[in-house]
């Protein structure tokens, strides 16, 4: 009972709290931002948003989009690297990290998708490289607990616990976000608020398909967690958005 109070529930409230962090970063930065141009951000958060999604996920930004722009490209059919349609429910909620990595590992497809995204100096000298990334999210995740009085085995084993809620949730927005949920428009995606609000609003994939420009998620109303950021980088004068009205994707 004192291990469960001392460290395994502190790491499980860090792990949560990192990993809620770093979905925001991934929804807004990754996605909204890189691989659908819905807002421009300023240099002075894009930076710190590349540092943090190194540090607590060791991802390169320009393979995350090439991978989230084949998807669009190919929704639901053979070349859609993580559909449950075509790889099993199972598959893409639980390997969703190796589908992720088939295509993320393709340089022809990652200068397919991504060409606007080539690295530049502070990939190559820092973020391109995973391991150390990781290594040091870690290190500063130990200190700061250990700085607050918690021990540093509740940053280690929060950071464990934030990769496996991060890649859970990460599965879940690609099998749950097409095979679960309401489809208010014509598309294959789905919508599921429980899940958009801990995804930052992706749950709401349904309403993104329909409208993949648009910085909000929340088409009908919904509560769109991502938005809120959006809106605070854009009252600082951090991020403008490309319009302010949705553009709903024809249909063919």
């Amino acid at each position: 009972m004192h291990v469960l109070r001392a460290i395994i529930l502190p790491s499980l409230v860090f792990g949560f709290l990192v990993t809620q962090v770093t979905i925001l970063v991934t929804t807004v930065y990754l996605h909204r931002a890189l691989s659908h141009r819905a807002l421009s951000v300023k240099p002075a958060a894009a930076l710190p948003f590349r540092v943090w999604i190194w540090v607590t996920t060791g991802m390169r930004p320009r393979e995350w989009v090439a991978v989230h722009r084949k998807h669009h490209s190919a929704t639901d059919t053979a070349d859609d690297p993580h559909s449950p349609i075509v790889h099993g429910f199972w598959r893409v909620q639980l390997g969703n990290v190796g589908l992720y990595k088939k295509v993320a590992g393709d340089e022809v497809a990652v200068k397919r998708y991504a060409r606007d995204l080539p690295a530049d100096r502070f990939d190559r000298a820092l973020f391109d490289h995973a391991l150390l990334g990781l290594g040091i999210g870690t290190s500063i995740a130990m200190a700061f607990t250990a700085l607050i009085g918690l021990g540093w085995q509740v940053g280690l084993l929060g950071s464990l616990l934030h990769a496996g809620m991060y890649v859970m949730l990460s599965g879940a927005i690609n099998a749950v976000g097409h095979t679960y949920g309401s489809r208010p428009q014509e598309n294959s995606a789905t919508n599921g608020q429980f899940l958009a609000t801990f995804t930052g609003g992706e749950g709401l994939h349904n309403n993104h398909h329909a409208a993949p420009t648009s910085a909000t998620f929340a088409l009908h109303g919904e509560f769109d967690p991502g938005w809120w950021l959006v809106r605070a980088l854009r009252s600082l004068g951090l991020a403008s958005v490309r319009h302010d009205d949705v553009k709903l994707k024809q249909v063919a």
